[in-house]
């Protein structure tokens, strides 16, 4: 029988998750996620494509394996990205911890991980479910806008989450997070170009499986 040891697939490396619904994935995403890797010097970027996001049950959301197969064709060309289908094949509704304990059980002591994400979603946080548990288990890099406040970011937080937790939060700073996948969406319902804001071969699965165009 193998040992837990000999099964850890990441031995002192530093992980970062890249969660999101990527619907559809597009330059903004990548952008953070290189960002992420080259400022925190990270091994690896493990994208997560959301299989059912609680926070988006009224909303409609393209097939989950049109999300996954976007973002693999997204970051095949980068060797320090990965792609994982945890949350895709988990039953149930996705949330952060349960990927967060996944990743952290196939990883031993000294390495660390990182999740992902923008800052508005930074200010939810308080909302996730175990959010104790999660800052138990990893740090968070904060993605924002050129020129955003990051004063808001701690005001609003300070009287939300301990001092301790606070400081597991680093933000970066992205060019390209001006770039959102519902702009993406809107623009294809309207028939405007999208050429640019996300990868060749994203915008030819978009096209070829007719997705975000009305139906009558």
């Amino acid at each position: 029988m193998q040992s837990h040891e000999s099964r850890l697939l990441y031995k002192k490396k530093r992980i970062g998750l890249m969660g999101g619904t990527f619907d559809p994935i597009h330059q903004g995403h990548l952008v953070t996620a290189e960002s992420a890797r080259s400022e925190f010097s990270l091994d690896k970027v493990i994208f997560v494509p959301s299989g059912q996001p609680p926070h988006k049950k009224k909303l409609p959301i393209s097939n989950k394996e049109h999300r996954y197969l976007m973002t693999v064709l997204a970051t095949a060309v980068n060797p320090y990205f990965e792609v994982s289908r945890v949350e895709i094949d988990r039953p149930g509704e996705s949330y952060a911890i349960d990927t967060v304990r996944y990743f952290r059980s196939m990883m031993d002591e000294a390495s660390e991980l990182f999740f992902i994400t923008g800052a508005d979603a930074i200010l939810e946080i308080v909302n996730w479910k175990d959010v104790k548990g999660l800052f138990d288990r990893c740090s968070f890099i904060a993605a924002t806008r050129p020129g955003f406040d990051l004063s808001i970011l701690r005001d609003e937080l300070l009287n939300k989450i301990s001092i301790n937790y606070l400081e597991k939060i680093i933000p970066l700073e992205v060019p390209a997070m001006a770039i959102s996948s519902s702009n993406i969406r809107h623009r294809i319902e309207n028939n405007r170009t999208i050429k640019y804001l996300l990868p060749d071969e994203v915008e030819n699965f978009i096209y070829k499986n007719m997705l975000y165009k009305k139906t009558t």
